[in-house]
């Protein structure tokens, strides 16, 4: 570990650090526009010049230096101010003034350290340097000529999204960032170009001209368009959320978010349910709160027991999930069921159906089985760590259709039988590793018996096993026992014996066997779920309450409201307290932290942030063999969940980069 003294300050640094890191260990800020501490050093924006002894009587690029034993670094010299300046001068040569109308503007590092490091004049008078605009895509705006050739976005499209369509033509001044033909970048980790821009080259499209940060109220929150809980801020203005932005939660998302995580929001304002209806005469026809709570009550009248059913959908917190089984409970109602898909698995023990690997624990696997599952769609900043295992040496095997996963993997066959007879070069793979992980996704587990296969393989492999689950509700849900015996089949089977079902925003699964059934939807899209709906009961989506969510590997996260339910909507627990009073069954809570407090007294892994341990994994006995040809579950990575559905930005995304649809763009 080499120690080296910066400005005067003596640090210790691990081996294989740079300057830059030594400097920003002791303290000292470097500025910097190519270095980016995720992607590899390019060392051509020439920014973090610093005066280096021993060595080279001039400046050096800190970000591309080894630290080294007895080094003396200066920050601050006379030297290192003129040479920062001299490059400042040059980046703003050709860089237009365009930062009143630039929709990077208070957000831009090039302002930022033009001001700190900059001259605060230009001797150049010569004509400035144009580019033409570049289409990468529905998300991704272009001004190429503010783009100073830093490679962000290139090194990220290749080394993190593992899509190689950026890269630059050209050379000298002639050079130009650019998508691979100037087509729309197909990476569903886009928008992250974004955000990795030091400048106003690359700007999200979807937000263009909306609003200056200054502006917006930023509120911490939960992502629920899948199972990873990436961590996320949504910045609203007034009653809309106009951006999601990831937060950095290094064992989670680190700081990256999908395009459907970021640009989904716009379907939080697009068809939703403000007010109650009710259905009269085959017509939904709008109501107060009082006329639907009476018709629920009626439809209820003498119900008990097995007559009462409810199914949970993807993106309810765990509070609205709690406070609907307590009133199954209150019932006596043993048929309520959150997994909408059909998946069977151990629902006995959290540790069962968790992802024990680990999010950020992938990356230190040696071989990878994946069992009917699509990372890249299902959970792409898994994808993300399993590629980066791969770049460390990882082999990655599948069971599952052929699909583009952006690393090399080696495809075991489409059938579930692969699983009872892996090939003897595929069982070396996995067991000469010092850590391989089985991962098991829906695909598979909508398989009976393809659990306790691909458990059992785990165990004879000598495999970590982890469950891929892909709806942001899913483990919050089965934490708090929102499972049915026989899973939501068991419902189907009894529908004809119903009195009512309630249906917590749940529009991803076939409702037909309900057709005859009271139905209740509690939700805030008009979606699938309202086509059979009796009663509607206007929710509020995620940005619009206090909640908390479990990710897929039974981290608790807790997110804060970003705006208001719209018109008579109202929170989905508070919903079900105020509709217990008219039933007869009143929930013993009436404040959010009185549900959270029944909550924890219940479950006490819940009671605290963070990745409990709730034991061991239970073991499984291995059934007959299991086969069956595997179908991923998402087919439209865009158009998943009711708010996606309902925003223009991933209905333009879903036609263009999986339909081929053409759009044409306005010259400007």
């Amino acid at each position: 570990m080499p120690t080296l003294t910066v400005d005067g300050v003596e640090v210790t640094v691990p081996a294989g650090a740079t300057v830059l890191q030594a400097c920003e260990a002791a303290g000292r800020e470097i500025p910097r526009f190519c270095y980016h501490e995720r992607l590899s050093i390019a060392g051509n924006c020439r920014m973090c010049l610093v005066e280096v002894k021993p060595g080279p009587p001039k400046p050096q690029a800190s970000c591309a230096l080894p630290a080294a034993d007895k080094q003396e670094v200066r920050t601050d010299s006379a030297m290192v101010k003129k040479a920062r300046e001299g490059v400042m001068e040059f980046l703003l040569i050709n860089h237009p003034l365009d930062c009143p109308i630039c929709d990077q503007g208070g957000e831009c590092d090039l302002q930022d350290q033009s001001i700190a490091y900059g001259k605060g004049h230009s001797r150049y008078d010569e004509n400035k340097r144009a580019v033409t605009e570049k289409y990468m895509g529905p998300i991704v705006k272009t001004v190429m000529t503010r783009c100073i050739q830093c490679t962000r976005c290139v090194r990220f499209a290749e080394e993190v999204a593992g899509v190689e369509e950026i890269g630059a033509i050209g050379r000298g001044e002639n050079m130009q960032i650019t998508s691979y033909l100037e087509g729309a970048i197909t990476s569903e980790l886009s928008g992250n170009v974004v955000a990795l821009c030091p400048v106003g080259a690359l700007t999200s499209k979807p937000y263009a001209f909306e609003a200056r940060p200054w502006e917006l109220n930023k509120t911490p929150a939960i992502d629920v368009m899948d199972a990873v809980g990436t961590n996320i801020r949504l910045d609203s203005r007034g009653r809309q959320v106009l951006r999601a932005l990831p937060r950095i939660n290094e064992a989670v998302n680190e700081e990256w978010a999908s395009d459907k995580t970021r640009h989904a929001v716009d379907g939080l304002v697009r068809r939703r349910l403000d007010k109650p209806y009710v259905r009269r005469n085959g017509r939904l026809i709008e109501a107060t709160w009082g006329e639907a709570f009476a018709a629920i009550a009626t439809a209820l009248e003498g119900a008990s027991g097995d007559q009462v059913a409810a199914i949970a959908g993807d993106l309810a917190e765990v509070e609205s999930i709690f406070a609907l089984k307590q009133l199954l409970d209150a019932y006596g109602s043993t048929l309520h069921e959150c997994r909408q898909d059909g998946a069977r698995f151990d629902v006995s023990s959290p540790a069962a159906y968790r992802f024990t690997p680990t999010i950020a624990g992938v990356e230190d696997a040696r071989a990878i089985l994946l069992v009917g599952s699509n990372p890249r769609w299902e959970a792409p900043l898994v994808n993300t760590r399993i590629r980066k295992a791969v770049k460390a040496g990882a082999k990655v095997l599948a069971i599952g259709p052929e699909v583009d996963l952006t690393y090399p993997v080696e495809w075991l066959g489409e059938d579930l039988s692969v699983l009872g007879n892996l090939p003897e070069a595929a069982n070396k793979t996995l067991t000469d590793g010092p850590h391989a992980i089985v991962i098991a996704g829906m695909g598979a587990l909508a398989h009976e018996g393809a659990y306790e296969a691909a458990r059992a393989a785990a165990a004879g492999l000598g495999a970590d096993f982890g469950v891929l689950h892909t709806a942001a509700a899913r483990v919050g849900a089965l934490d708090v026992g929102f499972a049915a015996d026989g899973g939501i089949d068991a419902i189907r089977a009894k529908a004809s014996s119903l009195k009512t079902l309630f249906l917590l925003g749940a529009d991803e699964t076939d409702l037909s066997a309900f057709a005859d059934t009271f139905t209740v939807y509690i939700g805030t899209h008009g979606d699938a779920g309202v086509r059979v709906a009796d009663v509607i009961l206007p929710g509020a989506t995620y940005a619009e309450k206090p909640g908390t969510w479990v990710n897929l590997e039974g981290r608790v996260q807790r997110a804060d409201r970003a705006v208001f339910p719209p018109g008579d909507a109202r929170e989905d627990w508070t919903i079900l307290r105020a509709l217990s009073d008219p039933l007869g069954k009143t929930l013993p809570f009436d404040t959010l932290a009185g549900l959270q407090q029944a909550i924890a007294a219940a479950h006490p892994h819940l009671a605290t942030e963070g990745l409990a341990d709730v034991g061991d994994v239970p073991d499984v006995t291995a059934g007959p063999a299991v086969s069956g040809t595997i179908v991923y579950p998402i087919t439209d990575f865009y158009l998943t969940n009711p708010i996606a559905r309902a925003s223009e930005t991933m209905q333009r995304c879903s036609a263009e980069l999986l339909h081929g649809v053409d759009y044409a763009e306005a010259a400007e």
